[in-house]
């Protein structure tokens, strides 16, 4: 705990939103009161169980006017910042850059778009299974500072990296992962260059001894990763009944560069192959097996054998939300993929789930390109495809107004929201089917999170309440 005085000791401190990461900084500083002075600026009113406490408050909508008042500002990830960073006189810091200054040398950073999560949950899984000790913490739902006293010289952490943990990062973990960069978030980034820069940011920093684990779809530019770069391919769904097709794409050029390749659900890596074994384990989709193969590369880096891989695989419990099956009602099958906001997620999703009757897409409109999904919606065997919320209006339109080609548009079913949608759900889907929720889309602004709005369309199915 010491290790952390050096930010705080003798400054004034502020912390920016006092929400999960918020509360945890509050707590640690609590625990030997080096700083000076303590405040809390956070757009809420006060909490109450710290009304009795001397801490100064700022609230209301100008929260943020205060941080050049003092020395260090620990800033949440969900806070944007209303002026550049440069701009501010106080020094900003976050919880996860005070960690990564501390411990980076121990640290498996993990980032992408889509899958950062399950892969997070399943490397922290096998390293645990395997008899290593391994922490994890991040954006997973686990502040880093409730961790902080668990590290001990031989701990490897896995950190889950949002694009807003990395976006003012000054320093990158000892192996990164970052697993791909698709459309997204770019309400707050306003372009995707902005959103790209910040996952970048896993990288940028790291050093020449580091190692950067990285999909071949968005891999650095020359001369922009100091690191050692491991690219990871996927040749396909369907390669695997190629006795070599590893191989074979090495011998035509196309996987030169490549040092962990995935095809079907074999991964190859230096000249060996590994079979995942996918009727023992419950991940399932071509996408969860990619995840995998990064997944494969860590634990490689790090002297997992292959029957200790398998052994953790084959017990890893899948995340909740993410292509999660729910059950049978009316014998019709119902999944929950309310984690999707983007529009590869739902084309994976539909292309797992191959007999998908009904999809519920649409949320939160952040400004996304859905012509992809629309051309795959067009050409997809999904009878009813249900469109909700704002942009779900938006799909509805642009296929009316600019897709006349769009086969089959009576296959089109608009709804309000969500209750709507699975009431549709319920008439159309055939029994022996089955129905996906896959918005394409935000949760915010209709539901708290992406969780909600999962429990509350497996409350509208089952009828059950909501745990």
């Amino acid at each position: 705990m010491a290790g952390i005085d050096p930010f705080v000791e003798g400054k004034k401190v502020l912390l920016l939103g006092f929400g999960k990461e918020g509360q945890s900084a509050y707590r640690m500083l609590e625990e030997k009161k080096v700083y000076k002075e303590l405040a809390i600026a956070d757009q809420r009113e006060e909490v109450s169980w710290l009304q009795e406490s001397k801490i100064t408050w700022i609230t209301g909508p100008d929260y943020q006017k205060a941080l050049d008042e003092y020395d260090v500002v620990l800033k949440s990830p969900g806070i944007v910042l209303e002026r550049p960073i440069e701009s501010y006189k106080c020094q900003i810091l976050s919880q996860t850059e005070v960690f990564f200054r501390l411990f980076r040398n121990q640290i498996i950073g993990i980032t992408g778009t889509k899958g950062k999560s399950t892969t997070t949950s399943l490397l922290y899984h096998i390293l645990k299974s395997a008899g290593r000790k391994a922490l994890i913490a991040g954006n997973i739902g686990i502040p880093a500072f409730d961790q902080i006293h668990e590290v001990e010289e031989d701990t490897i952490i896995v950190f889950e990296l949002s694009c807003h943990q990395l976006e003012h990062m000054t320093v990158s973990p000892h192996i990164g992962i970052l697993l791909n960069i698709h459309e997204e978030h770019l309400d707050h980034y306003g372009d995707m260059e902005h959103y790209v820069a910040a996952k970048e940011r896993i990288y940028r920093n790291q050093e020449t001894g580091d190692i950067l684990i990285c999909g071949s779809q968005c891999l650095p530019k020359k001369g922009t990763c100091p690191s050692r770069l491991i690219p990871v391919m996927d040749l396909g769904e369907n390669t695997e009944n190629k006795e070599a097709g590893y191989q074979e794409q090495y011998e035509k050029g196309s996987g030169k560069e490549a040092e962990t390749v995935l095809s079907g659900s074999r991964i190859w890596r230096n000249g060996s192959c590994y079979f995942i074994p996918k009727e023992q384990i419950r991940l399932f989709g071509h996408h969860n097996y990619y995840d995998i193969a990064f997944v494969y590369e860590a634990c490689k880096q790090k002297g997992i054998q292959d029957e200790e891989f398998t052994r953790g695989l084959e017990t890893y419990q899948p995340l909740p939300h993410r292509l999660h099956f729910l059950g049978e009602q009316e014998g019709v099958k119902y999944y929950d993929d309310s984690i999707s906001t983007i529009c590869d997620t739902t084309i994976q999703a539909l292309n797992t789930i191959k007999d998908a009757e009904t999809v519920l897409i649409g949320g939160m409109d952040r400004g996304i390109d859905y012509k992809d999904l629309i051309a795959y919606l067009s050409e997809s065997q999904v009878n009813h495809i249900i469109l909700m919320e704002a942009t779900g209006r938006r799909i509805y339109k642009e296929i009316k107004e600019g897709w006349p080609g769009f086969r089959h548009p009576e296959r089109l079913v608009p709804a309000s929201h969500l209750e709507d949608a699975v009431a549709l759900a319920k008439q159309l889907t055939k029994p022996g089917m089955s129905c996906v929720l896959s918005p394409a889309a935000a949760s915010y602004g209709i539901f708290q999170n992406f969780e909600e709005r999962g429990q509350v369309f497996e409350r509208l199915v089952f009828g059950s309440p909501v745990i």
